[in-house]
């Protein structure tokens, strides 16, 4: 009886420290893993994925005012992302625009329309080609390929399949400064239903104040093109993020019109987990 007894407890305290052992080894690992690298909010988007087997949602609310031509538009929307890690130098991505809503008043009238649907859906990959190194001056670069698919609601969808390939490339600095870049080009259709493919352009600088906090300003060219197919839409943004655990991030963003076709200003919060 004492012999089963002792065996027990033997047994009992074995396991114990088992899971102790095991709950060290876990806190370790999660420690040990580096903070999320997310794409929101700035327009340029990280040269970093997710890591093999890991799923990252990044979702918030957004925003826009603008006026032109005697009318006055607000428009709001839930930009969402899902990434998947492939591998460790590429992942897979959803995105949508998510919920739309979009006022509309004529100023000269009175008149006010509003329409509220949902955004397209958008696939892609990314591809992270080489990872920075500071000592050297040796920007991390990555490729992204979209496509944004003719899904949507009636009053926000798009015209067919409109592919688009950007390149990134980001410079750690001296102080916990950074720069990043990234140019690309699009394929879409103007109001005629004529095909035409456009520019992108932007760069953003970055200073990290702690380990967690993080500010921004960027010029964002998020579309170059010519009057009839749309025009210049290029806004100054800026930002903060604050990483409240390794995984989790929340952020702001504001932005300012850089020419006449872009929204006069638009803000919007947000929020990235890494699973």
């Amino acid at each position: 009886m004492r012999s089963r007894r002792f065996t027990r407890l033997t047994i009992r305290h074995a396991a114990v420290r088992c899971a102790s052992l095991m709950a060290l080894c876990l806190t370790a690992t999660a420690h040990a893993e580096e903070p999320l690298s997310a794409d929101r909010p700035d327009f340029v988007e990280s040269s970093s994925v997710v890591g093999k087997g890991r799923f990252q949602l990044e979702t918030g609310f957004t925003s826009e005012h603008h006026k032109a031509d005697g009318v006055k538009e607000r428009a709001t929307s839930t930009p969402t992302l899902l990434r998947f890690g492939l591998s460790d130098s590429l992942e897979f991505r959803v995105s949508s625009d998510g919920i739309l809503r979009l006022r509309s008043e004529d100023t000269a009238t009175g008149i006010t329309t509003r329409e509220r649907g949902y955004g397209d859906l958008n696939l892609g990959i990314k591809w992270n080609t080489h990872e920075g190194d500071a000592a050297s001056s040796t920007p991390a670069m990555a490729w992204l390929l979209h496509a944004d698919l003719e899904t949507g609601s009636r009053a926000f969808r798009g015209d067919g399949v409109r592919p688009s390939l950007r390149f990134v490339a980001e410079w750690a600095l001296p102080n916990d400064w950074s720069v990043g870049v990234m140019p690309g080009i699009f394929a879409d259709k103007n109001q005629d239903g004529d095909r035409y493919v456009g520019g992108i352009a932007a760069i953003t600088v970055g200073k990290s104040w702690t380990d967690r906090f993080r500010t921004y300003v960027e010029l964002a060219g998020q579309q170059l093109a010519s009057r009839k197919n749309g025009g210049n839409i290029v806004t100054w943004d800026t930002g903060a993020t604050y990483l409240i655990t390794n995984d989790v991030q929340v952020d702001i963003g504001l932005a300012w019109a850089a020419t006449k076709n872009a929204p006069d200003f638009a803000w919007g919060v947000g929020l990235a987990v890494r699973f």
